[in-house]
């Protein structure tokens, strides 16, 4: 029972780590300011993490594991490229939706990885790159897709969503389901009628 709680400890820090990395960044957030935001001495907050590394090391493989995780299953859905396309993007969206602290962490403060990690991470990243561009490019070959670069193709989406997540919130007068159609509306068909 006590492991659970422990666990459960250490995802709020990881929780309140990536609000407070998204809003002040990881080189200006100390230890005391998340000990403070999540109601425990710094010191006691060892029992849960092993350093501030650690925690921007979790934030950023929890980030690309889950890309990559759903990459793959996408992958292997029996359905058009389009589809899978269109299911990549709303996993961008969704994710940023409900885990917007965290994915901005994994897009803005990677850079503080440890020298190993920074490696790892950024094989991660070109790993979900080259995963996406081949079913951009797959899909072009298949004639679904309009002849173009798929580098272009892809870097332009990626952008097209990453804006998602410090701009969106509920209040804004679309619901996130809204906010998905539109992006895909827009991507997949442009805005000419």
């Amino acid at each position: 029972m006590a492991k659970k709680v422990k666990t459960n400890k250490r995802q709020v820090i990881l929780e309140e780590a990536a609000k407070l990395f998204k809003a002040k960044g990881f080189g200006g957030t100390s230890m005391r300011d998340l000990g403070s935001q999540v109601g425990m001495e710094a010191a006691s907050m060892y029992n849960h993490i092993s350093s501030k590394d650690d925690i921007l090391e979790s934030i950023c493989f929890h980030v690309s594991n889950t890309y990559i995780s759903q990459l793959h299953e996408i992958e292997q859905l029996p359905v058009s490229y389009v589809d899978k396309l269109k299911a990549l993007i709303r996993l961008h969206i969704r994710l940023m939706i409900e885990d917007g602290a965290a994915v901005s962490v994994a897009n803005n403060d990677w850079k503080y990885l440890s020298d190993d990690k920074l490696q790892q991470f950024k094989d991660a990243r070109k790993t979900y790159e080259k995963g996406f561009a081949a079913l951009i490019e797959q899909g072009i070959e298949a004639g679904e897709f309009q002849p173009m670069n798929v580098s272009v193709a892809l870097f332009t989406i990626l952008s097209a969503v990453r804006w998602v997540e410090l701009w969106y919130r509920p209040g804004r007068g679309i619901t996130a389901e809204e906010l998905e159609e539109n992006i895909m509306t827009i991507l997949l068909n442009g805005l000419a009628k």
